[in-house]
């Protein structure tokens, strides 16, 4: 989400996006630079990390790796949409970074990620559930502890898919 959105607005405020206008590039295409890179980098992290954890601390998948990966690719994507609507809209990098982290601090807190939402009340985890990151750390933790499939995992997919596009 940072990656995306906190440099377009740097790249805005700093006038790199004017100066783009003068070469060939268009905008669309300097956005999907972005967008790549910056998937390539965190896909290509997400497998060392999967494969660090695999070969070093002999932690056992109990699913699909290929399922795994699509989930994290598709869970990226989404955070990348994501960002780009702070990126199309705002001109500080001050205000982006500051309202990025109100999003990303309770996004965190709230998906599972450090600790189970069972406990709490019905109302938070119902909240929890219109954060991307939520729906992957479900989808992910079905494949990995549970060995789930992609029938099991399929409606995290889809709203992961559906923000995506959403966030477009």
């Amino acid at each position: 989400m940072f990656g995306v959105g906190f440099v377009i607005v740097r790249y805005r405020k700093n006038g790199v996006l004017k100066r783009m206008k003068a070469t060939p590039v268009s905008s669309f295409i300097f956005i999907s630079a972005q967008m790549a890179s910056r998937f390539i980098i965190v896909i290509l992290t997400s497998v060392l990390v999967f494969a660090g954890t695999n070969l070093f601390l002999n932690f056992m998948v109990n699913g699909s790796y290929f399922l795994l990966i699509l989930v994290t690719a598709l869970a990226i994507l989404c955070m990348i949409s994501f960002g780009l609507i702070f990126a199309a809209r705002l001109k500080s990098e001050e205000l982006a970074s500051g309202l990025m982290n109100l999003i990303t601090f309770p996004m965190i807190i709230f998906s599972g990620v450090f600790f189970s939402l069972e406990g709490t009340p019905k109302l938070m985890q119902n909240a929890s559930k219109f954060f991307p990151l939520t729906h992957f750390i479900e989808a992910s933790r079905a494949v990995m502890i549970d060995g789930a499939g992609i029938i099991q995992i399929l409606p995290n997919i889809l709203v992961l898919g559906g923000m995506t596009i959403v966030f477009r």
